[in-house]
């Protein structure tokens, strides 16, 4: 008789199943054009975790989650009503920035990871609801009442907790996407072209070891070289615009130096992998930067003159970096 084997289990079917459900899409769009409106300007980046080199929300999201479950447990044992009550309200305060923070990188995914992160932000605006109510219950003496609705709070929190941990590591939605190009690319030097298949001001995909790179060569003779899928969402930076030394993603428009890989600006929160680069009898050559004495992607330094241009081989006799 043949072996049986496991099915995939309810809660993974259904979280598939809503991965791929369009009937919201029309609302997607409409809430995306309004995050994307709102003048955040520099706040955006901010708010993006830019500055943290991860997602911001996952940090802010401890405030509420952790105040609530402490007035859970605090609901357990009679006489600590002023201090739930206390818990309760800082949760509550500290929702506004929290929310704004999933927004907005929420505005920048995938269709599958915003329908994901509808539900997952229906159910956290269900709980603020239940907790406000809780919170108003205790300030009017209706204890009991307000024990109800806060356990009730808890439990939406706790599904959207688990609907934003599918987004986070199923569905990667705030995970570095160009993490993995450092032990994809070997060590040493990789031939990827002559010169003249690289015109200049024009961004060029090649490949070192299967793995994607972003080929710029400047008007001044530097050639710069990124891994060139975005560590955002995985964007074809090849086919991005390139400006003032930097590359536009052409997917979400995260800017990323070309000197040195630095994303510049969001809502990419990882720099790309950059490599260095030389010229050896006409030919570029390539290596990943952080290998073999060279300088590691994103030390927030600008690089160029320092093997971020090109360079010549012992062939040519003169040193041409850029």
């Amino acid at each position: 008789m043949p072996r049986r084997l496991p099915r995939q289990n309810r809660v993974l079917w259904l979280l598939d199943r809503l991965e791929r459900e369009p009937r919201a899409d029309a609302v997607i769009d409409t809430l995306r054009r309004g995050v994307r409106a709102l003048p955040l300007g520099r706040g955006r980046d901010v708010l993006h975790g830019r500055w943290l080199g991860h997602p911001v929300h996952p940090l802010l999201v401890q405030v509420p989650i952790g105040s609530w479950l402490s007035a859970a447990l605090l609901d357990l044992r009679p006489g600590r009503s002023r201090a739930s009550r206390l818990l309760i309200g800082t949760g509550l305060a500290a929702v506004p920035p929290t929310a704004l923070a999933g927004w907005a990188d929420w505005a920048e995914l995938h269709r599958p990871q915003q329908r994901v992160g509808l539900v997952h932000a229906l159910s956290n605006t269900t709980a603020v609801g239940l907790y406000a109510a809780s919170l108003a219950s205790r300030v009017k003496g209706r204890e009991a009442a307000g024990r109800v609705y806060g356990f009730l709070g808890l439990a939406a929190v706790g599904i959207g907790g688990l609907l934003g941990g599918h987004l986070a590591y199923r569905q990667a939605s705030g995970a570095n996407h160009a993490e993995q190009v450092p032990y994809l690319v070997t060590e040493g030097w990789h031939r990827i072209g002559t010169v003249d298949e690289f015109p200049v001001g024009r961004p060029v995909r090649r490949s070192v070891d299967d793995v994607p790179v972003l080929v710029v060569r400047e008007p001044g003779g530097a050639i710069h070289a990124l891994a060139e899928r975005c560590s955002h969402l995985a964007g074809p930076l090849a086919e991005g615009t390139v400006a003032d030394g930097c590359v536009r993603c052409p997917w979400h428009g995260s800017v990323f130096r070309l000197s040195d890989g630095w994303n510049v600006r969001g809502p990419a929160t990882a720099p790309q992998p950059s490599f260095e680069t030389r010229i050896t009898d006409g030919r570029v050559e390539v290596r990943l930067r952080h290998q073999d004495g060279g300088q590691h992607a994103g030390s927030g330094r600008d690089l160029a003159g320092q093997g971020s241009g090109t360079r010549s081989g012992a062939a040519d006799g003169h040193d041409a970096r850029g």
